[in-house]
């Protein structure tokens, strides 16, 4: 029993009973193992006291943790998991970071970084080396000044008070780890998940903006089979409608100069789905993509399939028949479960929709002036002009909140931000859908692909050889 009550401290913290000379070598025979002791089960105690509660890694077979703050030196991340031999650069990762990145049109915040990746680790003659890929990404645009008002009062519905609740501490400027800067290394382990799906079993993912405040772009302009990157990339507001994108453009520009934000809704479609992905009981693949999918942040709802809405049907109405098509699979008639039955994919596109809150932090006049004025908005307008204009909107502006100290105080919050996040948001979306399905991949390989497939129920998870060759590297 003693030896049993010992195994309660810390790991390496000496017991009161012990004395001095458990830390020094065993000099007394009182020291040495008994029979009764069991030294598994006190590793195993021991075990018990572990923490593994950080969240900011994600996977099980495809693991990736990211690092970095707003403000700090840097954001990047480490992807451990990634199978050897797969070709890849730095240029298979910058396009979907030119995509997130800031400043890139009016629209977006006017914070100016290059967002430039370099790869540190995990790659030999231009190929994964099956070991812990590290990617790294400088901060070069840091104004932490713009925050020192923040340091005292807390941003209203910005995660300022719930992180000094939790940890006591936090930093200050951009919002730290709570800074969609964090998504960086997100975006590019993404970019690696999803050249792998396309590479191993021709899985395409897509997202576009559907909803940006109350202009809704109607489900039946745009047909999710056969819509492109290029539709989706045509325009500023990544809207794969002509018509619909500028009415969403006009709507941002309307907040923007007023130095307010809306929210908005980021549609994303996954093609050529490998059947089996996900796994029951509280492994449901939806379930694994709402969790991805609702870590992003901003956001504040999500549904697939016929979502919500499908309350309003019955079940006759609801449900997909089964037919048989010409190349002798089974396939549903119409896709209300969104590609997923019973936490399982079912071979059908994937359909998804992702809500983002409007912006928390609201510009301040000055920023929003110079803003203007480098977009060439305002022209021959008298400097009163802007004075008067500056003056009406800080008092706008202004929001109540409390200080670190307790105490009611009025803030005007200041730094770059944008005024609707959903443009940006796009490849972040299509980044944890691409994570979560590698890591699915790898897990129904790894549980139901060891022994030949049964083939009058199953199919394979790859693409035909010839198939894959035809595939851009």
């Amino acid at each position: 029993m003693a030896s049993y009550l010992s195994t309660k401290h810390f790991v390496g913290a000496p017991s009161s009973s012990d004395g001095p000379a458990r830390l020094g070598s065993l000099q007394s025979p009182r020291m040495l193992p008994s029979p009764s002791l069991q030294l598994p089960a006190r590793r195993s105690q021991c075990k018990r006291l572990e923490i593994q509660a950080s969240g900011s890694t994600y996977g099980t077979y495809f693991r990736v943790t990211t690092f970095g703050e707003s403000h700090g030196g840097g954001v990047g991340c480490v992807i451990d998991g990634c199978p050897p031999r797969l070709p890849l650069s730095e240029a298979d990762m910058q396009v979907d970071l030119d995509r997130r990145r800031p400043g890139q049109s009016r629209i977006t915040t006017p914070r100016k970084e290059t967002d430039t990746c370099k790869i540190a680790s995990g790659i030999a003659d231009g190929l994964t080396t099956g070991s812990p890929i590290k990617v790294e990404v400088p901060n070069t645009d840091q104004r932490g000044h713009d925050y020192s008002e923040m340091s005292q009062a807390y941003r209203p519905s910005h995660a300022d008070a719930t992180y000094d609740f939790k940890y006591g501490v936090r930093s200050v400027q951009g919002g730290g780890r709570s800074s969609a800067r964090e998504t960086i290394g997100r975006v590019a382990a993404g970019a690696v998940a999803k050249k792998i799906l396309k590479q191993y079993a021709g899985t395409e993912i897509l997202s576009y903006v559907s909803q940006v405040h109350n202009v809704v772009l109607p489900e039946n302009l745009v047909d999710i089979e056969t819509v492109t990157l290029d539709q989706i990339e045509s325009n500023i507001v990544r809207c794969p409608n002509p018509e619909y994108a500028e009415k969403m453009i006009t709507a941002i520009d309307a907040v923007r100069v007023r130095g307010d934000s809306v929210g908005g809704v980021v549609t994303c479609i996954v093609r050529n789905v490998p059947r089996g992905l996900g796994s029951p009981v509280f492994d449901k693949l939806e379930a694994e993509l709402a969790k991805a999918a609702m870590s992003l942040p901003a956001t504040k709802g999500f549904e697939f399939g016929s979502g919500f809405a499908g309350t309003f049907m019955t079940g006759s109405e609801h449900n997909d028949e089964f037919y048989m098509d010409e190349q002798g699979r089974i396939r549903t008639k119409t896709n209300r479960s969104g590609g997923i039955q019973g936490g399982i994919s079912n071979g059908e596109t994937i359909n998804m929709r992702i809500a983002f809150k409007p912006t928390s932090t609201i510009s301040t006049s000055k920023a929003l002036i110079q803003v203007l004025i480098k977009g060439q908005e305002l022209q021959n307008v008298l400097k009163l002009g802007y004075f008067i204009l500056d003056i009406e909107l800080e008092r706008a502006r202004k929001q109540n909140t409390v200080t670190r100290d307790k105490h009611d105080t009025e803030l005007i919050a200041r730094g770059r931000h944008d005024p609707c996040v959903v443009p940006r948001a796009v490849p972040m979306v299509e980044a944890m859908i691409a994570l979560v399905l590698v890591d699915q991949l790898m897990a129904q390989y790894a549980q139901c692909m060891l022994f030949p497939i049964n083939p009058a129920l199953q199919e394979p998870l790859e693409l035909p050889k010839s198939e894959q060759a035809q595939i851009p590297l």
